[in-house]
């Protein structure tokens, strides 16, 4: 038995203003023509009570269904998107109007909206946050379809969503039902990216770069005295029939390499405008990423993840396409976070790196403790190329005074800064698409191979 204290279960239909005032005025002539004896009062007043009891004849019962679906879970931005708000009746009286609104996310562009069951379309200039109506049959339920185009990448989301309903014509409301909100998950978008075949270290056993080892691969690497082991596809009967000796056809082992993409998170600078519009760090950054790790896992290297920044995130080395969807769903949650404590020793924690990793880091090149990390990552023997992910048309602050001398000052030391880190050995390039990385890749690779004089 429910105390007193607990509130009573809503019923989830309301008066209108409408049967408000249909019963008050009918009230009002009634109690008039028995004061005053008019019975053409009553006669006014029939029509009002009759209809007022004639729409409430059936009443409803159940309040409406609401429910938003995502049209296709792997977008890419600057591809088309779709999604669609559903509002069902599964009471046994129609829904004369049906008010169906949405919250949309600021990089999801609407553009058109189309109620499917009623056949509207409606072109969308601005938000979809604007109501929509329709009205609900029995049993049935009506799509608001939602299309337009993903401008970012991230996990965006759509709704919450909220929608009322009136019905007995328009005498009762129904109480606001809202719904949780859908994340669509946009991906960046591959920019073309082409780098050398030249790694500095060919690390695992098989794969598509040419070591400097013996072994089962491509690459002739001279012709030797036929050893027990050796393959007989291998003899080479011209040198054996001359030496009267058997000989073989040496060749060099092809091997796959580790390449970490290393994302500097610590600061954020420049103001996105989407996938046709300026790009900012973190969006140079995602999209870089994006495209060295598809080119290196097309051609069957071991690719991983590893963020730079107070939160650490990593992802394990691996290879093939499952790595590839992987790697485009670590990136979406990339977001810049700032921190007062230095986070090498958070990051690189014991085994993180392998000794012969590639080690690319997409930094803008902001924080101080950014140019310490590629260094001490230098000077520990790593393989390390930094790309500059500044934008290169960051416009200088506007206000007045010294802000522009203080902007210049700040260039010159952050110039200053990569000279110091070339001088330490560790390249510095811009992001430039494809191409971007060839002529350091061919110095690392270089510097790799080339042999090591000790110093006394």
């Amino acid at each position: 038995m429910a105390s007193r204290d607990e509130p009573e279960p809503a019923t989830g239909w309301a008066p209108t203003w409408a049967l408000g005032r249909a019963v008050l005025l009918t009230g009002l002539l009634l109690i008039a023509a028995v004061l005053f004896g008019r019975v053409d009062l009553v006669v006014l007043a029939t029509p009002f009570a009759l209809g007022t009891a004639y729409a409430l004849r059936r009443r409803p019962t159940a309040g409406p269904e609401l429910e938003i679906s995502a049209g296709d879970a792997h977008l890419v931005e600057g591809g088309p998107m779709a999604a669609t708000v559903a509002i069902g009746n599964p009471d046994t009286v129609s829904y004369d109007v049906a008010v169906v609104r949405t919250r949309m996310s600021p990089w999801l562009r609407v553009e058109r909206v189309g109620f499917g069951g009623a056949g509207v379309e409606v072109a969308r200039s601005g938000g979809a946050d604007r109501p929509f109506v329709t009205s609900v049959p029995t049993g049935r339920a009506v799509d608001l379809a939602l299309s337009g185009t993903a401008l970012r990448w991230g996990r965006h989301p759509i709704g919450p969503a909220g929608a009322r309903v009136a019905t007995a014509d328009g005498l009762l409301v129904s109480r606001a039902v809202i719904t949780d909100p859908v994340r669509m998950r946009v991906y960046p978008r591959t920019e073309p990216f082409e780098a050398v075949e030249a790694m500095p270290r060919a690390a695992g056993l098989v794969g598509a770069h040419h070591s400097r080892r013996p072994g089962e691969g491509g690459e002739l690497a001279g012709v030797r005295v036929f050893a027990p082991g050796d393959r007989l596809r291998r003899i080479d009967w011209r040198v054996s029939l001359r030496a009267r000796q058997l000989h073989v056809a040496a060749t060099l082992s092809d091997r796959d390499a580790e390449v970490v993409v290393l994302l500097d998170v610590l600061a954020e600078a420049g103001r996105s405008g989407g996938v046709n519009g300026p790009a900012s760090v973190l969006d140079t950054t995602v999209r870089a990423a994006a495209a060295i790790g598809e080119h290196y896992l097309h051609r069957g290297d071991r690719v991983a993840m590893l963020e730079y920044g107070p939160a650490a995130r990593r992802l394990r080395p691996a290879t093939g396409r499952r790595q590839y969807l992987t790697v485009l769903e670590w990136l979406l949650d990339v977001h810049a976070e700032s921190s007062p404590h230095e986070p090498y020793d958070q990051v690189f924690g014991p085994q993180v790196l392998s000794a012969d990793a590639l080690v690319v880091v997409l930094t803008p090149l902001l924080d101080e403790r950014s140019a310490q990390m590629l260094a001490r990552l230098a000077r520990g023997g790593r393989f390390v190329v930094a790309v500059d992910t500044l934008p290169a048309d960051l416009p200088p602050p506007k206000d007045r005074g010294w802000a522009e001398v203080a902007y210049r000052l700040w260039r010159l030391d952050r110039d200053t800064m990569i000279g110091q880190l070339r001088e330490h050995g560790v390249p510095v390039v811009r992001w430039a698409g494809a191409g971007s990385l060839d002529q350091v890749l061919r110095d690392v690779s270089r510097l790799a191979t080339a042999p090591r004089v000790g110093t006394r």
